[in-house]
């Protein structure tokens, strides 16, 4: 759970410390926020549909195969980072003019971006060493690295955003610098790691193999699809955020606190959904086709056990529980605003879960350009009833928000649709 989710773990970090910071800053940090893990997700797209392979290689006990898709996703991911680092840095600022209408809230959210651009090289590479270890059900150490990268960020941030402890007070863009420090030392720990780790030896992921067109080939086209998917769901997610904006700095920051609520109470499903990935090529690979649909039911229920465990009190109850995790700052109006909309993720969450996890069993398949075109109606729609609801009629925050129920409804019907159909046995991976 908390190694699919390191990305969620950071943005909550930089958006409760921004949060105590300023409005200006908590708005900020929600746009750009957003933006970030949109260009986040490419990377995890690509260990996607490395994982998936990887996962099916194992249940086929082809270690070669492992080895051979582990410096394929090394390579693409470090070349996809090297493009993005240039677009984040230098190209971005000019797109967000036509998203944010505020010069103060667009002026930090260059700030941020500027200081975060050189986290996304640690960013895609981590993303390949936990899907790697994914892939072959060895999650432990993601667990230890993903609570070591969070408690890093968090010094860092409170050191770099206030200047604490002798560090210079940079704000916003200290939140930047802090979470692409953190993400470097994640990484060169879990590399550590790796030089004595068993699996690593057994699998000889420290052999440098010759890359192989056809693996390489089939790499690429099962992830493409994964990464237009991720795209494609965080990028409309990014467009929700331009049309709030239209309706003014507090409905964006009232958008942010809902934001990163569901951010957090969405962490088991992400980790769920990760699993399924795994679980679900695993078992193709060893031919049980019969235990996919029960193991993604499964799943579902454990997730939804889980999360509703997790997260009732805080929907129920947000103005007595949040205050202790964001500090009496003075911002309590915006978390009071939000409550009618953090009420809504009881009902949001349900279809997150039950559309995540199968959309996410059906990746596992290998059907990941099925995934693309339901992800890119679904997204579609999506926005089209946002761009009604906001721009049209100029509605509330709160309505706005139901969006999110069509979407993963769309996706609920048609994953399912696609899974109990079986044509999934005849892919190839």
């Amino acid at each position: 759970m908390l190694g699919s989710a390191a990305q969620n773990v950071i943005a909550l970090t930089d958006s409760i410390l921004l949060y105590r910071l300023s409005e200006h800053d908590f708005a900020a940090i929600g746009i750009s926020g957003v933006f970030y893990l949109t260009i986040a997700a490419i990377g995890y797209g690509f260990s996607k549909g490395g994982q998936i392979i990887i996962a099916r290689r194992m249940g086929e006990q082809n270690f070669d195969g492992i080895r051979r898709t582990f410096y394929d996703m090394l390579i693409f991911e470090f070349i996809l980072a090297f493009f993005m680092f240039i677009f984040i840095k230098y190209i971005s600022p000019y797109l967000f003019q036509y998203f944010v209408e505020s010069p103060i809230v667009l002026q930090k959210c260059k700030e941020y971006l500027d200081a975060r651009s050189y986290g996304i090289f640690f960013s895609y590479l981590g993303v390949a060493l936990i899907s790697t270890y994914t892939g072959i059900a060895k999650t432990w150490f993601v667990m230890i690295d993903t609570i070591f990268l969070a408690v890093v960020n968090y010094v860092l941030c409170n050191g770099l955003i206030f200047g604490k402890w002798g560090m210079p007070s940079l704000g916003i863009a200290g939140a930047g610098y802090a979470s692409s420090i953190a993400e470097m030392l994640a990484f060169i720990l879990f590399i550590l790691f790796m030089i004595y780790d068993e699996s690593a030896k057994k699998l000889k992921l420290f052999k440098v193999v010759k890359p192989e067109w056809e693996e390489t080939k089939n790499l690429i086209e099962l992830s493409l699809p994964i990464v237009a998917q991720s795209v494609v769901g965080l990028g409309s997610w990014f467009v929700f955020f331009g049309f709030i904006d239209n309706l003014g700095e507090r409905a964006l920051s009232i958008t942010n606190m809902v934001r990163m609520i569901y951010l957090c109470l969405s962490i088991p499903c992400w980790g769920f959904s990760s699993g399924i990935n795994t679980i679900v090529s695993n078992l193709i690979g060893q031919e049980k086709y019969n235990l996919v649909i029960p193991s993604i039911n499964k799943t579902i229920m454990l997730c939804l056990i889980i999360t509703f465990i997790i997260s009732m009190p805080i929907i129920l109850f947000p103005a007595i529980i949040m205050p202790y995790v964001l500090g009496n700052s003075g911002q309590i109006s915006i978390l009071l605003y939000a409550t009618p909309t953090i009420h809504l993720l009881a009902l949001i969450l349900i279809f997150f879960i039950i559309g995540g996890i199968y959309f996410n069993g059906m990746a596992g398949t290998g059907a990941t350009l099925n995934g693309l075109f339901l992800q890119l109606f679904s997204a579609i729609a999506y926005i089209l009833m946002v761009y009604y609801i906001v721009n049209l009629q100029r509605t509330s925050v709160e309505l706005a928000w139901t969006a999110e129920i069509l979407y993963w409804f769309i996706m609920i019907v048609f994953t399912m649709k696609y899974m109990l159909s079986k044509k999934w046995i005849h892919l190839k991976v």
